[in-house]
């Protein structure tokens, strides 16, 4: 297995948003917490062999770095076109072996039928816009649908949330991982160049 250094290394050519919307909170995954995550799932023996989905996928980066650990095949599902383009770039630059296909839809009410229960991959919104509350439970909802087991991103001090969230849908938190999440400025509500966000990976088992 390769090491979670040289998994960054290689997530660092994938671009991010050119034009990304407050509204969808469209932040780019750093290829170090991509990097993070994917080496985890990989250890728990959650990507080699299996079908990986990456719900709200973006640019792909943790689609990608997925792809880059022997998956049988990997699903990113985007609801952004313009976000899809530059995903469907990103494979080409880090030429991962194994199938990569994007769908356009909402993450949320999946647009395919899985053939087999999935690894879940997601650096969901946090749901801290207006007109985007709850997001990472609607997102959490789609992941106990099709998932044997999920990887997520939240916001620290999300533990007793998901923790809940996972038990009243059939699943149970297994492993929680302390990370962090560089957000450069990018909006106009934004007010330091970059911001480290103190962030909790949870890996949930789905029944």
């Amino acid at each position: 297995m390769a090491t979670k250094r040289s998994l960054a290394t290689k997530l660092g050519v994938v671009a991010g948003f050119e034009n990304p919307r407050a509204a969808l909170e469209q932040y780019p995954t750093p290829p170090d917490l991509a990097a993070h995550v994917v080496h985890l799932a990989d250890l728990h023996g959650d990507i080699d062999g299996k079908t990986v989905a990456d719900l709200g996928a973006g640019t792909g980066m943790l689609a990608l770095a997925a792809a880059l650990r022997g998956p049988a095949r990997v699903i990113g599902i985007e609801l952004d076109r313009d976000a899809l383009t530059t995903a469907a770039g990103n494979e080409r630059r880090v030429a991962a072996s194994a199938p990569v296909h994007w769908i356009q839809g909402d993450a949320t009410r999946l647009p395919f039928d899985a053939p087999d229960p999935v690894t879940v991959v997601m650096n969901p919104p946090f749901g801290a816009q207006d007109g985007n509350r709850n997001a990472d439970r609607e997102f959490l909802a789609a992941a106990s649908r099709i998932a044997a087991v999920s990887y997520s991103v939240h916001n620290a001090g999300s533990r007793e949330f998901v923790e809940a969230f996972a038990a009243d849908n059939g699943g149970e938190v297994t492993h929680a991982f302390a990370a962090e999440l560089a957000v450069d400025a990018q909006f106009d509500h934004h007010t330091e160049e970059t911001r480290d966000l103190d962030v909790e990976i949870y890996r949930i088992e789905w029944t």
